[in-house]
């Protein structure tokens, strides 16, 4: 599976963070946008971490199958858009040339929670994280945030407008988050720099909605045989696709997405809370209540009647009461519609896969909604439960005695929280006292979740979520 380069159009964008999310969606969306209204809007992907991505891709030429995956079947799309695949260890020049050159108008990233190198759930810089320590005192950075001053300071440097940065992560005002944590590091590296980026960068807000299971043996196996060739670089997604922008671009210079269905606001943030606390802080609640009970995939969990029902309770009772619906949107409508997704079969989500960092995530997904419940003096036992059904997942094992599999950044501080306690109420104390992830816990949040850790140890997660949902 290979293309021919002859044709490609130049590059406009260079992403930072060339995960299966964004070949999914965002490339999908620029490749769609050029195919109907035409533009220089190539990409080139850079992977900030390991060189497995650009590998695969380049014996491809960079051309990659997206899948659709749906209870009728797969619907597979070519995606041509990619340029090159930079990996930024090896040639950090390379990557920083990339983005200073004067063709790229937009730099976007998906980079996770994590790759914003925040000191804690506050969303301020981590002045002391070792990788923003090392480009404040280096030309050459590490860092998204890193790379994203230091391609700013080359292209003031040589006369050229800044580029737009457009981050695609699931934070909840990612525009307003990137650009506080470029104009901290700036600060520090160049004052007239941090000046000039603030007057004349433009850092827009996203929204992005897809479900993107990890890629499989299987699923390239299956998506061989449906188009006759091999692949060994695609990404799968379901149906569903949004993304809600904020409409501020250098110099207006960007793709007409408007025309392939993206949707262009001032505010994103009603749209912002709705999905991260709506989608994402259910899709965490289910990851670690689902695989503590045994659950190993979104769509066999959602097969559960107790399950089911305890979403349902989180969403009508919890979750909607804490937010303002974006225009014309009608929320509980859009929690069926979640329900519905989260049930499609075609998609195997691992619920480790979302599982994963949860110490970044809980901030933005669950933590939030149960501050305003807790201001508001209504009751959160279910997201209680599910912050409880985290703690359960960082000790393991489910409730049948296998191992969970955890990845997270600062996993063994809170592992080390966890088997350094007592009892159950000096392990609450610590945790609520731990401010990388609970900065501003209500008071309301201790009781509850020692409630909530009691009824996981005596009933089980399954049996909990039953009970909580009544």
């Amino acid at each position: 599976m290979t293309q021919d380069m002859s044709n490609a159009p130049k590059t406009g964008i260079v992403h930072l963070g060339l995960g299966a999310f964004f070949r999914s969606h965002g490339a999908v969306y620029i490749q769609n946008a050029m195919k109907k209204d035409g533009g220089d809007w190539g990409i080139i992907g850079v992977s900030l971490r390991s060189p497995g991505v650009r590998d695969k891709l380049r014996e491809q030429n960079w051309r990659y199958t997206a899948a659709e995956m749906g209870p009728e079947g797969l619907k597979t799309q070519d995606i041509t858009v990619l340029n090159d695949v930079l990996v930024a260890p090896e040639n950090p020049q390379a990557v920083l040339d990339a983005m200073a050159d004067e063709t790229v108008k937009i730099v976007s990233l998906t980079i996770t929670e994590k790759g914003y190198c925040l000191a804690s759930s506050d969303g301020a810089l981590d002045m002391n994280h070792p990788d923003i320590q090392h480009d404040i005192a280096h030309d050459m950075p590490k860092s998204a945030p890193g790379y994203i001053v230091r391609a700013l300071q080359h292209r003031r440097a040589a006369g050229l407008r800044p580029f737009t940065v457009m981050s695609l992560d699931n934070l909840p005002n990612n525009g307003a988050q990137i650009k506080a944590a470029v104009l901290s590091l700036a600060s520090q590296i160049d004052p007239d720099l941090a000046a000039w980026i603030e007057s004349e960068a433009r850092f827009p807000s996203t929204m992005v909605d897809r479900i993107v299971p990890a890629t499989t043996d299987a699923l390239i196996a299956q998506i061989a045989n449906h188009t006759g060739e091999q692949d060994v670089a695609p990404v799968g997604h379901e149906p569903f696709s949004q993304w809600v922008i904020e409409d501020q671009f250098v110099d207006n210079n960007r793709p007409d997405f408007a025309s392939v269905g993206a949707q262009f606001v001032q505010d994103v943030t009603a749209f912002e809370h709705m999905k991260l606390r709506m989608l994402n802080g259910t899709h965490s609640s289910l990851a670690y209540l689902g695989a503590v009970a045994g659950f190993r995939t979104v769509s066999e969990a959602c097969e559960n009647a107790d399950i089911v029902n305890f979403l349902s309770h989180l969403w009508t009772a919890e979750i909607i009461p804490t937010l303002t619906p974006p225009e014309a949107t009608d929320l509980p409508a859009y929690a069926e519609a979640l329900l519905q997704r989260y049930q499609n079969p075609a998609i195997q989500h691992r619920l480790e896969q979302i599982a994963m960092d949860g110490s970044q995530k809980l901030p933005q997904r669950l933590l939030g909604t149960i501050q305003d419940n807790a201001k508001a003096g209504r009751s959160f036992d279910g997201l209680a439960l599910a912050v409880a059904g985290w703690v359960r997942f960082l000790e393991g094992k489910d409730d049948n005695d296998n191992a969970l599999s955890i990845s997270d950044p600062l996993q063994d501080q809170l592992q080390e929280l966890i088997t350094t306690a007592a009892t159950r109420d000096d392990l609450v104390t610590k945790l609520i006292g731990f401010k990388a992830v609970f900065s501003d816990p209500p008071a309301e949040l201790a009781p509850a979740l020692l409630a909530a850790l009691a009824k996981l140890d005596d009933k089980g997660a399954l049996a909990a979520m039953r009970e909580t949902a009544r």
